[in-house]
């Protein structure tokens, strides 16, 4: 394989067509043109949610306020486990409010409570403050989970590809304050390596490619370059993956972070944490939520569905 590789004739056919009828591509992302592409995905409707699930916002005291929205199932009985969860956009796009599908589909089947956090966005916004946010998010969630109806205990953190690279920091920064204990990470092809110095960071991915991550993390990290980018950052740069908590990974082999994630897996294999890692053939990225209803992505729904089963009902 070649660092230009066009992954776009190995793409498994049902994903492709599915790709090809919904037409996303990010290859145009600058700061010319992110306000008319947030603007256009605003506009896109969100799935339509049950009544199986309560949802309600809470404004968390940070600096500035910090909105964490709280999923709770309507048949829940006594705290329940709490998936804590970050959303995607590559740092610059998305809002907490897309996840509300996840769930209303995982809260009533894995028994749990959720919360997703609405972090500040780039380039408004630069590190450390969209991760201050989601650290101000956990912190509020431990301190009032008695009163949410949470168990403590049971706290977990994620996220999808930007929110995954965030619950990754996140992970390592509750780790080293020492503050707040997180109970697992399950991470959906995360964005945790600034460098782009892998070969499948520079293949052209049809949903994010390469250019596209360049200016989501150059929107993010700012001035930052090279050994001043921190690992709370950019989780590949960390040295020490020791006493991190029980992970799940996953990720398309034919993703532009594929490379990043198999090795982050491995190295955290090797650092003594107990770690799932998931790779699918002929998925690029996004491919579980842009084309749900591929085989592929109700496979990769299912698996990460069985892992948090056990995270959740775990020690």
């Amino acid at each position: 394989m070649t660092d230009t590789l066009d992954v776009t004739p190995l793409i498994d056919p049902e994903i492709a067509s599915a790709l090809a009828a919904l037409g996303v591509r990010f290859d145009t992302l600058s700061d010319q043109t992110l306000p008319r592409i947030r603007e256009r995905r605003a506009q896109t409707p969100l799935p339509a949610v049950s009544d199986l699930v309560q949802r309600r916002d809470h404004a968390v005291p940070a600096r500035p306020p910090v909105s964490v929205r709280v999923h709770r199932p309507v048949a829940a009985q006594g705290p329940r486990p709490c998936i804590y969860w970050m959303h995607g956009g590559g740092l610059v796009l998305g809002t907490n409010f897309a996840d509300d599908a996840r769930f209303d589909a995982w809260c009533p089947a894995l028994d749990c409570m959720a919360a997703s956090v609405e972090y500040s966005l780039a380039p408004e916004a630069k590190y450390p403050a969209p991760l201050e946010d989601c650290y101000a998010g956990l912190a509020w969630l431990h301190a009032n989970a008695e009163a949410l109806g949470i168990d403590a205990r049971r706290i977990g953190i994620g996220g999808a590809s930007a929110g995954a690279g965030l619950a990754a920091g996140l992970a390592l920064l509750a780790r080293d304050r020492g503050e707040l204990p997180v109970a697992f990470q399950a991470l959906i092809y995360p964005m945790i390596d600034d460098r782009q110095v892998t070969v499948s960071s520079r293949w052209n991915d049809p949903v994010w490619p390469p250019q596209a991550n360049r200016y989501g993390w150059d929107s993010y990290l700012g001035e930052l370059r090279g050994d001043a980018v921190p690992c709370y950052a950019a989780a590949a740069r960390a040295t020490d993956l020791r006493g991190l908590p029980p992970t799940f990974i996953s990720v398309g082999a034919l993703d532009g972070f594929a490379d990043e994630d198999i090795d982050y897996a491995t190295r955290l294999r090797h650092a003594g944490v107990p770690v799932e890692l998931h790779v699918y053939a002929g998925a690029p990225h996004g491919f579980d939520s842009l084309t749900p209803g591929t085989a592929i992505a109700r496979r990769a729904n299912r698996e990460i569905m069985a892992w948090l089963s056990g995270a959740l009902t775990g020690p």
